[in-house]
This record gives C-alpha cells, structure tokens and sequence, in this order.
C-alpha cells in the first residue's frame, strides 16, 4: 500500500512550522498512543504512522529532502525503506534519539527501558550527508569513487566512555541518576531529559585528557566506494558505520551519499531513456539516407533515415539508453530529426530549386494540401 503524505497524516500545510508540527504530533500521539489503546490495531497503526511523518518533517534536513523527493528520500541501497530499522511498536522514545514523547506526558512505560538500553549500549553516532556529483558516462557505467570527509572516531585512550582510564562515573547530581527531570504542569507531569547529563543518569568526574571527555576526536576520513550503474539524481546510497563514532560503547553512524548526475551536452535523460535532437539537411530528408549517430557508451549506431522524413520524426534505439539499477535491462536512445533549412544558397543551388518548385504538385506535399482545403472550408463557412 502506498504511503500518505506525511502532511497530510499530521493534518499541517507544508508551510508549518516546527512547533505546529511538533502541536500536531502531540495530539495525535496522546490519541493513539499503544498504552492508551490496548489491543487496537488501528490505533497502533494511526500512531506508528504519525510517529514517521514527525521523525522526518520536525528535521530540517530530512524535510528539505522529503518535499523535494517525496518518500523516495528515504528508500535505502538495495530498495530497503528508510524507517525499516525503527521499532514503532513501543515507546515513541524508542524510534528517535530524543526524548520528546517525555516532554508531553509521564507514563505509557517504555521510558525506562529506553533508558537501561542506553547505559548498557551507549549512543549511536550522529548520521553524515555527502552531497556527490558524478558525470552522465559515470552514472551509465558504474565507478569506484574516493570520498574525502570529515567525521569522528572512538578516542583510542578512553575507548569511548569518556573518562580517563582507571576512573569510573559518578551518579549525576541534578538527576540521581535516573536521567529524567520532571515537574509539574496541570493535568500532566511533564517529565524532561535530564539537562545535566543529557539522559545518561552518570557525570564524568575524571573526563578523557585527549579527548576532553567527549569520548571520540575529530579527524579526516577516504573512505572507496562503489556507485552502481544507472544512479540518478537523488539516488542515494547508504554506508552503514561510516557516519560519526558513537560514545560510551554506542555504534557508529551511517554515512548516507546523495548523487546527483551532471547535465550533458549532447544527451538529455529521462529516468532510464535517453534523448537528443540530431540535425540532417533538407536533401537528406527528402531523398533519404543512412546516418551514424553517438551512443552513451561512447560507440556509433547507423540509422536509415527514409526518404520524406519528416522534421521531428522520431526514431527509437533499444537498450541503448541508461542501465536500470538493480537489474540487467536498459532503457532506449530516442532521435529526433531536426531537418536544417540552408540559409544561404549559391545561384546554382537557387535555379535548382526554382525549377523543383515549379515542378511539384500538391502530391509531394500532402500535409501542405490538406492545410488548404480545411482553410478554404474554414473561409467557405
């Protein structure tokens, strides 16, 4: 089934702000929360739903690419969906990195478990956008590319917990440990991140000397990779583990590369097809001919050009268009006649084609002759 809209599942414009969408959000999650809604499917749904359309319109960047691609934004490498790794089914504080379903309510469980799951596993690295352009022959041919980035990995002396060796963590001061604050508004307890120790429930008394308790260091990376036959603009392709170090034993982020494909001269590309417009002269369109045309991969292909072809007919080259990604097949090379009219003409060439004027009849022009007697028919009426 197709996805909807994720404006539409929110019930926003596509011009709301962040704080409307998050005011949408909120009160689709208290409706259709699974807590609240034992046992109804319907409900799970509705909430696993709205949950997506938050996680990627409450981001800049991901909503940035979702007007611009729709859902396709977030197909990863090999077809696999962008949210195929999110677990809907529990806590929405267990989809996204932060808290914000906290920040409504207290309750509904989950946020406990949420909380153990990050002392035992750390936090995931921050995920990485590379913007890359490649030339249309690259995108017919496939390439192994060099990225050059910057990023983060796992400070070698801490091993990632922070702290300088030897030293533990303390229990945080603000939160006693239990990573969450909360206070008291009307109807509900609203219950927040701990700001102190950002949700871990611990407080480095001895930070990492190299890394000044960050428990990862800045440094430049060369990853090689592979972009695959037939990419297009958006296409993007995902690097799993190469995004920024996580911290505390967490794992790495992805590295995500967006293509986009460089305009061509010659050639003009349409999903897997391929065009352009290929000028002949007024002899040639008249008599007929046989002609060699360029073809993406660099080779020639003969088309018989018939005689009385007319300007912009259209001649249709199978499988010499673009590879289709993940598959064997290819798409066509489309030609358009363009007959050139001379613009100059010696006195030769000039008496010739007086003398052809003279002899034709309307037969050699039939569109000519058709034109005409729907005009006097027009003029008639």
């Amino acid at each position: 089934m197709a996805k909807r809209d994720y404006y539409e599942v929110l019930g926003v414009i596509k011009s709301a702000s962040t704080d409307e969408i998050k005011k949408a959000y909120r009160k689709l999650a208290l409706k259709y929360h699974p807590d609240r809604n034992k046992g109804n499917k319907e409900a799970e749904t509705k909430f696993k739903e709205a949950s997506e359309a938050y996680h990627v319109l409450s981001n800049k960047e991901r909503k940035e690419n979702y007007d611009q691609f729709g859902h396709a934004a977030f197909e990863g490498a090999g077809g696999r969906g962008g949210f195929s790794n999110f677990d809907f089914s529990g806590a929405f504080s267990d989809i996204f990195g932060s808290d914000i379903f906290d920040d409504f309510f207290e309750g509904f469980g989950g946020s406990a478990g949420r909380k153990r799951r990050n002392r035992a596993y750390g936090y995931r690295g921050e995920d990485l956008r590379y913007d890359l352009s490649v030339t249309l022959e690259d995108a017919y041919k496939g390439k192994k590319q060099e990225i050059n980035f910057s990023s983060t990995e796992t400070c070698n002396k801490c091993k990632g917990s922070c702290a300088e060796p030897g030293s533990k963590p303390i229990s945080c001061s603000v939160c006693g440990g239990q990573g969450k604050v909360r206070s008291s508004q009307g109807f509900f307890t609203i219950q927040q991140t701990c700001p102190e120790c950002s949700g871990s429930g611990e407080q480095i008394s001895n930070p990492c000397k190299d890394c000044k308790g960050m428990g990862k260091k800045q440094t430049k990376k060369k990853i090689s990779t592979n972009i695959p036959k037939g990419v297009d603009d958006g296409t993007r392709i995902r690097l799993s583990g190469k995004g920024e170090a996580g911290i505390k034993g967490g794992e790495n982020g992805d590295l995500y590369i967006f293509v986009s494909v460089d305009s061509h001269n010659i050639f003009k590309r349409s999903e897997e097809n391929l065009f352009y417009e290929f000028p002949i002269s007024l002899a040639d369109a008249t008599l007929g001919t046989t002609v060699e045309v360029p073809t993406i991969d660099g080779g020639k292909a003969k088309v018989k050009i018939p005689a009385g072809t007319q300007h912009g007919k259209q001649f249709r080259l199978r499988d010499k268009g673009m590879p289709i990604i993940r598959s064997k097949d290819y798409g066509d090379l489309y030609i358009r006649v363009v007959t050139e009219v001379p613009t100059s003409l010696t006195k030769e060439q000039k008496s010739l084609l007086e003398e052809f004027k003279k002899l034709e009849d309307s037969k050699s022009n039939p569109t000519i002759k058709n034109f005409f007697e729907k005009t006097k028919r027009f003029w008639k009426n």
